[in-house]
């Protein structure tokens, strides 16, 4: 059992939280009013049937990788956004989000975590930034296509570049497609994204690197679940992941 403020002031410095210039606020997004956290509920996605199904584990806190209040979007609590903030307010369920604060941290963030899953060796961060490198031993690129499927529990869209194995990898989580630039410059041999553009094809092809889009959704399941298990291990707390599909 941990207090809810002190909790929130734990994870902004374990993730550096105020450190990021972000499309979204990073930390404690709605209090719905319950002070004590016995039992942690952590899910990729602040949804309604996210929401309903942490009513149902009896959660007293939501932690998600995406939240609410993004750059840009209106600010009425009207709408969708209305009746999910309106769920968590009767279920009394308060909702901790971190973005890119996740995605980047060094140990437990979405892009380690992918990593790990993946079996990459030498996982580390490109120039100090949100796109990770690591190695591979010689991999032909249908062969790891195959393996993240398994591993992803979805096959992930592949637009190979020939049929050299892969040795170099680069990797960012979510809606990175744009991403490919860099790895490409780097010198990798493929990269992975969650998402992937119309545009994404033709670069891969002109810049003669591997790519693979993996699903945002199925690429940032990891890091909160980390997180999660981090946060239950430290403050003696009930934690459960629950994963409401989706093909995106």
């Amino acid at each position: 059992m941990i207090d809810i403020f002190e909790l929130e002031r734990y994870c902004n410095d374990l993730l550096a939280a105020d450190g990021f210039e972000d499309y979204c606020p990073n930390g404690l997004q709605l209090d719905a009013g319950r002070r004590e956290v016995r039992r942690l509920v952590t899910g990729v996605t602040a949804s309604q049937a996210l929401i309903e199904a942490a009513g149902q584990a009896g959660a007293d806190l939501l932690l998600v990788h995406h939240g609410y209040f993004w750059r840009g979007e209106p600010a009425p609590l009207t709408g969708v956004k209305g009746r999910r903030v309106r769920a968590l307010m009767t279920a009394g369920i308060s909702l901790l989000a971190y973005h890119l604060p996740l995605d980047a941290h060094p140990q437990l963030g979405n892009n380690r975590s992918l990593g790990d899953v993946l079996g990459i060796r030498q996982a580390r961060a490109l120039d100090q930034g949100l796109v990770w490198q690591g190695e591979l031993a010689e991999e032909p690129p249908a062969a790891l296509a195959g393996r993240m499927a398994g591993l992803l529990g979805r096959a992930p869209l592949l637009i190979a570049a020939g049929d050299r194995p892969i040795r170099r990898i680069g990797w960012c989580t979510g809606a990175a497609q744009g991403a490919i630039v860099e790895a490409a410059a780097a010198g990798l041999d493929a990269f992975i994204s969650g998402e992937v553009s119309e545009s994404t094809t033709h670069l891969a092809r002109e810049l003669g690197i591997h790519y693979f889009s993996a699903g945002h959704h199925a690429t940032e399941r990891f890091g909160v679940q980390a997180l999660g298990r981090h946060l239950a291990e430290k403050f003696d707390l009930d934690h459960q992941f629950i994963d409401i599909d989706n093909p995106v």
